[in-house]
């Protein structure tokens, strides 16, 4: 497995340095009804599963954003936005949200890594389908499914992904839902759903893109 992990840290960063990962994650514009799927409108039908090689990447986890401060912009435009909450509201609702000790996560060959410090979990991820749900908004959203079979693994046993993206296409940011008992039970949390962008987007970067996502 050592052998797997150090090829796999030397190929995605191969792909980093030349610039594809980040030009293959960024390079499509999106059409009107992926838009509309993007903001919680489509039609059941339209949904499409996914491959894990959707999240192909490196990617960084947004709490220390938050921590220390440089999201405060975001939250401030979403509470001018939001007249309902304060930015002290919003600030928490996002503290809860985004909250993880996973620092990183790497995805290739339809395995994940999981970064805590030094310490790294990997297994192989099946898919288990999508499932979708309706919010109390009435807006809907896509989770989709992966599963490890290994159970010698420390990685969490369920995994599921929410990118407001309905079918496959290359993941630019998401959300994910991580945990051991079951996919149902998973299926239930709303308020932890911790954030991760591409590894090589300063944190600059990465506050641009939420400013307009």
């Amino acid at each position: 497995m050592a052998g797997h992990i150090g090829k796999f840290a030397i190929t995605l960063g191969a792909l980093l340095v030349s610039g594809q990962l980040y030009a293959h994650s960024h390079g499509h514009q999106m059409t009107e009804a992926e838009q509309k799927a993007a903001n919680g409108v489509f039609d059941d039908k339209d949904v499409k599963d996914r491959p894990l090689s959707n999240w192909d990447g490196v990617w960084q986890s947004v709490y220390p954003f938050l921590l220390s401060g440089d999201l405060d912009p975001v939250f401030k435009k979403k509470a001018e936005k939001d007249n309902s909450k304060t930015f002290d509201q919003v600030k928490a609702y996002y503290r809860t949200g985004y909250a993880t000790d996973v620092e990183s996560i790497g995805i290739e060959n339809n395995v994940m890594e999981f970064h805590r410090g030094k310490n790294v979990a990997s297994c192989e991820y099946v898919s288990s389908g999508y499932k979708i749900l309706t919010y109390a908004s009435g807006k809907k959203g896509v989770r989709y499914l992966f599963e490890c079979k290994d159970a010698s693994s420390q990685a969490p046993k369920f995994v599921q992904f929410s990118d407001h993206i309905i079918g496959p296409r290359q993941s630019s940011h998401f959300h994910i839902f991580m945990g051991n008992t079951s996919h149902e039970a998973l299926l239930k949390e709303m308020d932890n759903w911790p954030t991760y962008y591409p590894n090589e987007m300063y944190k600059e970067q990465v506050v641009e893109e939420m400013l307009h996502h």
